[in-house]
């Protein structure tokens, strides 16, 4: 199987990652256009069940697979592999059989008691069949993360995208006549095909790139796998409660969100609206540019890890001051457009611009936000996803508690809730900062920070600029368009007048790497 380089690895994944971004960003807009705000509502309350289902299912094992295949790789070791997935299926194949029925148990109580919609029932119900084809999927996953192959991760995203995006306006159109809750069901249902699809692709290409046979002395293999069991659970269990944490937090979101808003005398129907602003609107367009800082964190952890099995400490250096690097430059164009940008960029996606105020307001600290993914990716990656997890933890207890404390005030409202969840996140990713550096140290070049911020500060002045002078017609979508494009020029030509991207970089950019350096 081809191994691929760490740069080469992520700008791989980045591709797949912005072209499943753009479709994902699509298949909201359809989502939005079809089923409005309220129906918005219903899917992004059930959406954090998704989310948990998917990691309770996983368990974690996808970053354990990567980083165990990755040190095995290193040493040459196929059996230690074939171990490391016969135990993987194992044990997701159980947790599947737990969890579905339990799914399925639970959702009428999670809809009345805890969500306070009963309409979301039916988006609950929609996922349940995706939790045995994430376990199966999250083994071939880690596999080919391990063995740093990411083409086919990166198809399987985009396959997975267009799947969803073709079928969730025929699934909400279907199901609209039936209620806005059932239309709510559909699009979940297209998110369960995509899923599906996905799986398929990584089982095909497992079977003609593997280079052991799984079924040959399959349950030899689970007698003898204690001690391979053991690794994986070492990563897997502190990886998943530090997921878990997070998912968890993000299912009581929206339950501490409809209490507090009821509490300072927001109505039901008008507190699932505007959740549906804040999650469904603004946060979607904030974690956008994070498919960089994913593909970053899905390379990193088997680089890091393969140069702490052969001791190369300072590979590893070297990766985590390029990882942090990138992170900051693709972080500064993401916040620029999404700060000058945001009324114009709601209007013309969702034909309001309600939720461009909570952009505003949260754009700069997500600028923190993109680093955390990396962080700890490494942190994982150095048998240190307990101390991950610890973070998480924090992170959540606080943003919980400040949702409840500021939301419960009729001045700020849902507004409150914006402000605890980047409290929240900023204090998890300074949380992680701090204890990597603990480990390995983290190269600050303050110059180089100093001209990168200097390049923010700048295009986002040049930015307000076109934005007021510049028109290319009538259409708003086009000028849109056009602004970014401009935005993203200036960009790109700051960069390169303070060289903030280094020449070895520039050259591995296909097609147009080379001409650049010259």
């Amino acid at each position: 199987m081809a191994k691929q380089t760490f740069l080469k690895g992520t700008l791989i994944l980045i591709a797949a990652g912005m072209v499943t971004r753009m479709l994902g960003f699509v298949n909201r807009v359809v989502i939005a256009r079809f089923i409005g705000e309220e129906g918005v509502g219903l899917y992004m309350m059930a959406a954090p069940t998704f989310f948990l289902a998917t990691t309770l299912t996983q368990f974690g094992l996808p970053v354990a697979i990567s980083k165990l295949v990755a040190e095995a790789s290193a040493r040459g070791d196929h059996q230690k592999t074939k171990n490391i997935l016969v135990m993987s299926l194992t044990i997701t194949g159980i947790l599947s059989l737990i969890f579905t029925p339990l799914f399925l148990f639970f959702a009428p109580i999670m809809a009345e008691t805890m969500l306070t919609d009963q309409r979301t029932l039916y988006p609950l119900l929609a996922i349940t069949p995706v939790v045995p084809i994430i376990a199966i999927s999250s083994v071939l996953r880690g596999y080919f993360q391990g063995k740093q192959n990411m083409n086919p991760l990166a198809v399987s995203q985009v396959l997975e995208q267009v799947v969803r995006i073709s079928l969730v306006a025929v699934c909400t159109t279907i199901f609209l006549p039936y209620g806005i809750e059932y239309a709510a069901a559909g699009a979940m249902l297209s998110s369960v095909a995509g899923e599906l699809a996905s799986l398929v692709y990584l089982f095909i290409c497992f079977k003609f790139k593997k280079t052991m046979k799984i079924r040959k002395h399959f349950f030899q293999s689970i007698k003898n796998g204690k001690e391979t069991l053991s690794q994986l659970m070492s990563v897997s269990l502190p990886t998943t409660g530090s997921r878990f944490i997070g998912n968890l937090s993000w299912f009581f979101e929206p339950i501490v969100v409809a209490q507090s808003l009821a509490i300072a005398g927001v109505a039901t129907v008008a507190a699932t609206k505007q959740y549906g602003e804040l999650t469904g609107f603004a946060m979607t367009l904030l974690t956008l540019p994070s498919f960089i800082t994913y593909s970053l964190s899905t390379a990193l952890v088997p680089a890091i890890s393969e140069g702490m099995e052969q001791k190369k400490l300072q590979v590893v250096e070297y990766r985590l001051e390029q990882a942090m690097r990138l992170c900051l430059l693709s972080g500064g164009i993401s916040v620029v457009i999404l700060y000058v940008f945001a009324d114009e960029l709601m209007s013309v996606m969702y034909g309001s611009s309600g939720a461009a105020v909570f952009i505003k307001v949260m754009a700069p600290f997500f600028l923190l936000y993109y680093f955390q993914g990396p962080l700890q990716a490494v942190l994982q990656a150095l048998n240190l996803a307990g101390a991950a997890m610890m973070n998480s933890l924090i992170g959540a207890l606080v943003k919980t508690g400040l949702i409840f404390v500021l939301a419960t005030r009729p001045s700020l409202g849902i507004m409150g809730a914006a402000l605890a969840i980047v409290t929240g996140m900023v204090l998890v990713t300074l949380l992680h900062a701090a204890t990597v550096s603990k480990v390995l140290p983290i190269s600050i070049k303050i110059k180089e920070y100093v001209l990168c911020f200097a390049v923010i500060f700048i295009c986002g002045f040049l930015s307000s600029a076109v934005k007021q002078y510049v028109t290319f017609g009538e259409s708003e979508a086009v000028n849109v368009a056009g602004w970014i494009a401009i935005s993203a020029v200036f960009y790109i030509i700051l960069l390169l007048v303070f060289r903030l991207i280094k020449k070895d970089e520039l050259r591995r950019i296909p097609i147009i790497g080379r001409l650049i350096v010259r």
